[in-house]
């Protein structure tokens, strides 16, 4: 397939361009939308030639066999990340955000705190306090222009009723992919202070060259205090389908984790699991190395544009496809900046606020879509901000 077709999503019901005015004032006839995070592009073909077969059987009947679908996902995580995973570690939840609130429900007590390293995808601290529990924010250090880990500090902050932490797995919005040496940190870490790691990786598919993504899972020592988190909608833009996994070793989690879920009555919809099973698969992979070819130029692209404005500073990025801009340079207050973006160039990005300690200077912009769009937000905000130059 061709990543450079334009599909006019609008009308669509689609989230990201359907409530791109109403949400942030940009008008749909000629904005940009480049918030939510998922891609302007069809999934691999092999996942329209599956749910076409679903429509011409025409029997939308319950699920039964996940065999297929548990080995696609067994075979995806060896070959892919080489991290060999049993069919009976897997739960199905309706995504990731869904599987980090029944986590907050299986492992956590109201009142318990739950430690996020901000900024960090904004869900987290949603569900959290709708969960009645405490975010602790443990705020990420820029060094060298990225983000890193900084144990001495955060161990300071620890008062005892911390129970959970929630680790982004390549980071969002950040771009990190974590080095053995930082995952090893944040096992200790975790020890240190007897606490339940939920390593989210729903971004592991989308690493650039030079970088390499490590399963947390793949660590020694640390099962027993460990869940993973891992779906196909990012990497194949299948969001809607709601379908991610939720992956535990250990029998004992794996236990409570599914005594919650069956307490919930929650089972999985039938498209989401035949999608993901075609996904996994020899096709599906191929189109995953052109895709992230393809986002590795666009952002090429969009930094290049960014980092050429005075006083905007785009974070490298190792992995996801959603630029991280800083407009402290700029001097500029955030309504200022944001203006800029949103009413002069006519672009919707994600408020950096939105993610936490460390967010205020920030806005997150989502370049998977086709490269021309990328041009035109670039150029976009070239000359909104022209008076810097």
């Amino acid at each position: 397939m061709s990543f450079d077709e334009i599909i006019d999503r609008n009308g669509s019901r689609c989230l990201k361009w359907d409530m791109m005015e109403e949400r942030y004032g940009v008008p749909a006839e000629d904005g940009i939308a480049m918030w939510v995070a998922d891609m302007d592009f069809r999934p691999p073909q092999s996942v329209r030639d599956a749910l076409q077969g679903m429509v011409d059987h025409g029997v939308f009947g319950y699920y039964g066999d996940e065999r297929g679908y548990r080995a696609a996902i067994c075979w995806w995580m060896k070959e892919r990340h080489g991290w060999e995973v049993d069919p009976s570690w897997i739960f199905t939840t309706s995504g990731l955000v869904n599987g980090v609130a029944i986590c907050l429900e299986a492992f956590t007590e109201r009142g318990d705190g739950v430690i996020l390293f901000t900024p960090v995808y904004h869900a987290f601290s949603r569900v959290i306090r709708a969960s009645e529990r405490q975010v602790v924010e443990c705020e990420l250090p820029i060094v060298d222009g990225a983000y890193a880990m900084d144990f001495d500090a955060w161990d300071a902050q620890m008062t005892g009723q911390e129970r959970m932490l929630i680790l982004c797995s390549p980071h969002n919005p950040g771009g990190r992919v974590w080095t053995r040496e930082e995952l090893n940190g944040i096992a200790e870490f975790a020890k240190r202070h007897d606490l339940l790691i939920v390593s989210d990786e729903i971004h592991h598919d989308l690493v650039y060259p030079g970088a390499h993504h490590i399963p947390m899972a793949t660590l020694p020592g640390i099962a027993d205090r460990l869940v993973m988190l891992t779906a196909p909608s990012k990497t194949f833009n299948i969001a809607g389908t709601h379908t991610g996994q939720v992956i535990i070793e250990d029998p004992s989690l794996r236990k409570r984790f599914g005594k919650r879920m069956a307490g919930l009555g929650k089972s999985p919809n039938s498209f989401g699991l035949v999608m993901t099973e075609a996904a996994y698969s020899p096709a599906g992979a191929a189109w995953v190395d052109d895709l992230v070819t393809y986002l590795d130029g666009n952002r090429q692209v969009f930094d290049d544009a960014v980092n050429a404005i005075p006083g905007l500073r785009s974070m490298p990025l190792e992995a996801t496809y959603l630029a991280w801009v800083d407009f402290a340079g700029t001097g500029m207050a955030a309504d200022e900046f944001t203006a800029r973006v949103e009413k002069d160039a006519r672009i919707a990005p994600n408020h950096g606020p939105t993610f936490g300690k460390g967010g205020e200077t920030f806005l997150r912009f989502n370049f998977g879509t086709p490269r021309s769009r990328v041009t035109e937000a670039a150029e976009r905000l070239t000359a909104a901000f022209a008076d810097l130059q």
